[in-house]
């Protein structure tokens, strides 16, 4: 604020201008009762409070409250220009500074020197940063469950703890991966994610094979579910197994417990004897399960439970404890002057960010900014690419008129 002290029987109250508040950070923070990324499909933009203005008797502005923004467990945050990977979010409550507040802008009582005892300049704050991001989400879980398509995953994750995925006859009735706790006793549990079902070519995109194999990377151990109806369950569980490793050679390596659904059905235990015999002979040992009749199905906990105690936390899971903060490089004043039918185009970020801070209805304010392209050899530059009396030069969204 531009203001000048006023009091009774004081003629010549000096500059008493506030300042203006900070602007409001915007944070990413880890909410760990989320468990998808879907809200972000309605809202692509996010925009943190202003701080208020300032006010006089050197009053400053309230600084705005920080625009935080929650994500679940297991997101990537990439910088969608560059590519840069800006934070592994993991823990609950962890958070990623993405973008800063700006400073308020400061009042006239600032710019006051001896020789300038009212100066009638003041700034507008800080240009807000503004770029796009981009979020995976791998699933923080123990378990995955893979398998193809109607395969009974989420029949089992239903079975085995509170979640209610969609479940139904025909193939992906899922088509989002789901999160479960499955308590095995007082003193163990476990978190398990149900994958939707992977098709032949998931590893190059097919069948949005991307958004689902890469939860998978997240799991220490595997549940690979086999459909007992299935026409060839050996070969089901070797494309399995081939798109995991085609997309990840690691995903090959986990343990699995590999499970024959079904068996409640007539057809499946009058051909139970010949598909274990099948899997023995390939050297893969099998469990059977009815994920709908609930029948065997604590066993399969157990097993995995016992696997977890021997499969190490691989470092890709572990949240780092210092996150990259995304931050705007400094200003520099550099800038580039072209030269268009209109007039004069200067770009630069330092020039843009002061011509924006500038208040240009106040005189002072003005002069500083001239004094400020005199420092940076703006007006010489602009002198030797023969500008002339009367010209427009725009900076940013400002349209000035040279005067020599």
């Amino acid at each position: 604020m531009v203001h000048f002290h006023r009091e009774k029987f004081v003629n010549r109250g000096g500059p008493d201008g506030g300042d203006g508040g900070r602007g409001g950070d915007v944070i990413l923070e880890v909410k760990p009762t989320m468990n998808t990324l879907s809200v972000f499909r309605h809202q692509f933009k996010y925009l943190a409070a202003d701080g208020k203005n300032g006010g006089p008797n050197n009053m400053s502005g309230k600084s705005a409250e920080n625009l935080i923004i929650p994500v679940p467990p297991g997101t990537l945050v990439y910088d969608k220009t560059s590519g840069k990977l800006l934070g592994d979010l993991v823990n609950a409550g962890q958070q990623l500074l993405l973008a800063r507040g700006g400073r308020g802008g400061r009042g006239n009582q600032h710019f006051a020197t001896a020789r300038n005892q009212a100066p009638r300049t003041g700034e507008r704050g800080e240009p807000a940063e503004e770029f796009t991001i981009r979020m995976e989400l791998k699933l923080i879980a123990d378990v995955g469950l893979v398998g193809l398509p109607n395969a009974g995953k989420s029949s089992f994750l239903a079975a085995v703890t509170n979640a209610n995925p969609k479940i139904a006859d025909f193939p992906f009735t899922t088509l989002e991966a789901a999160l479960g706790v499955a308590q095995i006793d007082d003193e163990n549990s476990l978190i398990i994610a149900d994958i939707p079902g992977l098709v032949e070519g998931a590893h190059k995109g097919v069948g949005l094979g991307f958004a689902f194999l890469r939860h998978i990377q997240r799991n220490r151990v595997l549940i690979h579910m086999i459909d007992g109806l299935a026409e060839d369950p050996l070969a089901d569980y070797t494309q399995i197994n081939n798109e995991l490793a085609l997309f990840d050679p690691k995903l090959g390596t986990k343990p699995q417990v590999v499970v024959i659904n079904k068996i409640d059905l007539p057809e499946v235990r009058d051909r139970l004897p010949a598909i274990k015999k099948i899997f023995s002979k390939a050297g893969i040992s099998v469990m059977t399960i009815s994920a709908l009749a609930r029948t065997n199905v604590l066993d399969v906990l157990k097993k995995v439970q016992e696997l977890l105690q021997h499969t190490p936390v691989e470092e890709s899971t572990v949240a780092t404890e210092e996150l990259p903060v995304y931050r705007p490089e400094e200003d520099r004043y550099e800038f580039s002057i072209e030269r268009i039918p209109e007039g004069w185009k200067v770009t630069g970020k330092g020039i843009e960010r002061a011509a924006a801070m500038t208040l240009w209805e106040h005189e002072g304010s003005v002069r500083r900014f001239q004094r400020l392209m005199e420092k940076i050899g703006l007006d010489d530059a602009l002198r030797d690419s023969g500008i002339e009396e009367g010209d427009t030069v725009f900076i940013a969204d400002y349209e000035l008129e040279w005067q020599d």
